[in-house]
């Protein structure tokens, strides 16, 4: 069996991502969208459990940057750009509510 390059040890494994359509589900008719979110987890993922959406970001949460990795983490799940999520509350919460606009 062949050696694994270094690369191939280095490379982090791709965040697991829950299928868009029950994520889309949990958007309210104003495009609201409430995320529970772990920050400094060891993996990146997103979970639809008992109704809710989980987000885990491998960010810290200081200076937004945890913040910041789920909006990009929720606009590879979703299928859209991160300009299309805003923040409209929990900027220092574990407990976040995003907008999808347009």
């Amino acid at each position: 069996m062949p050696r694994p390059s270094r690369r191939q040890i280095l490379a982090r494994p791709k965040a697991e991502l829950a299928p868009a359509d029950p994520i889309r589900a949990l958007v309210d008719g104003e495009g609201w969208l409430a995320v529970r979110v772990t920050a400094g987890a060891r993996t990146e993922s997103l979970e639809v459990a008992a109704g809710r959406l989980l987000a885990k970001v491998r960010a810290k949460p200081e200076d937004g940057k945890a913040s910041d990795a789920v909006r990009d983490l929720l606009a590879s799940g979703l299928g859209v750009a991160p300009s299309r999520l805003e923040l409209l509350r929990g900027a220092t919460s574990r407990e976040k509510l995003f907008q999808l606009r347009g």
